[in-house]
């Protein structure tokens, strides 16, 4: 599979003969992996499906949860459960470590949530999630009324549950990303193609928000899975791929070309230089030459 280069540093990141190999497919919509560093396996979502998959080594890909509320995105917090995003029910969930559900978040000033979407935990344990309406749509989602009058990124303390809204001037927030330092966010945001950071002020809060890159290219894709390496390159779905972007000026290095929209992407294996794609109906992985961070 071709890479296109837009600046040499690129190389210093992915390999120039890159090769994607093909783990899985016959899915709806893959979307949400995250790896396990211990048990050594990569849990993913099928939204349009209802169903949570499991990839390793020995066993390919299996079922995880039939049905899953349609979930989107996926992360592990610092205890090693997994939070997810669903589509159909408007809840962020945690998965216990016997296998029970818990609802951590479903409504904010008692209306729902439009559709939670992707999901990160900051270092100090506190979960942060992007809320647009996609979800409330055909396809993705299951089409009913919007109860809330705006689109969000909120900040939820896992012991209280209380709900904090941070920001709404989105088109429609999707992936986001702490800095390596956790001390600012990005967020991208689909509709308008582009990139924000935002500072992140000592009581939690939100600042700044100004575009940190635009998302330009052929194909099809639009900013939507958003994560870093272990380098504080900024990795986000987009027009033809994946695209890789510089922190400290946000230029676009280069785009990992996938044969179909890649909505999302995590590192793994031991040295945490396997790359795996969540693309439309596949599951891809390839080897990268700067390693991911690990989720707990």
């Amino acid at each position: 599979m071709s890479i296109e280069v837009r600046d040499p540093r690129f190389l210093d990141v992915i390999p120039e003969d890159l090769a994607l190999e093909t783990l899985g497919e016959g899915f709806a919509f893959t979307e949400g992996p995250i790896w396990h560093p211990t048990e050594r396996h990569l849990t993913f979502s099928d939204i349009p499906n209802s169903r949570m998959h499991r990839w390793s080594a020995e066993g390919g890909v299996t079922v995880f949860r039939d049905p899953s509320n349609m979930t989107n995105g996926n992360t592990y917090d610092h205890s090693g459960r997994i939070l997810s995003c669903e589509h159909a029910t408007s809840r962020v969930t945690r998965t216990e470590a016997d296998g029970s559900v818990t609802v951590m978040a479903s409504h904010y000033d008692g209306k729902e949530l439009n559709s939670p979407n992707d999901i990160v935990v900051r270092r100090d344990g506190s979960i942060w999630f992007t809320d647009p309406t996609f979800g409330r749509l055909g396809g993705t989602g299951v089409v009913r009324d919007l109860e809330l009058d705006h689109v969000g990124v909120y900040r939820l303390d896992p012991d209280s549950r209380e709900l904090t809204l941070l920001a709404t001037d989105f088109g429609q927030p999707n992936g986001l990303a702490f800095t390596l330092d956790h001390e600012g966010l990005y967020v991208a945001d689909t509709p308008n193609r582009h990139i924000r950071r935002f500072a992140i002020n000592d009581d939690g809060s939100l600042s700044g928000g100004e575009v940190f890159a635009e998302s330009t290219g052929e194909g099809a894709g639009a900013p939507d899975g958003l994560k870093i390496d272990s380098q504080g390159h900024v990795f986000c779905a987009g027009p033809g791929g994946v695209h890789v972007y510089h922190p400290a000026d946000g230029t676009c290095l280069g785009v990992i070309h996938t044969p179909a929209f890649c909505a999302n992407f995590a590192w793994g294996d031991d040295d945490l230089l396997t790359f795996f794609l969540t693309s439309s109906t596949c599951l891809y992985r390839t080897r990268v030459k700067v390693p991911g961070i690990p989720l707990f």
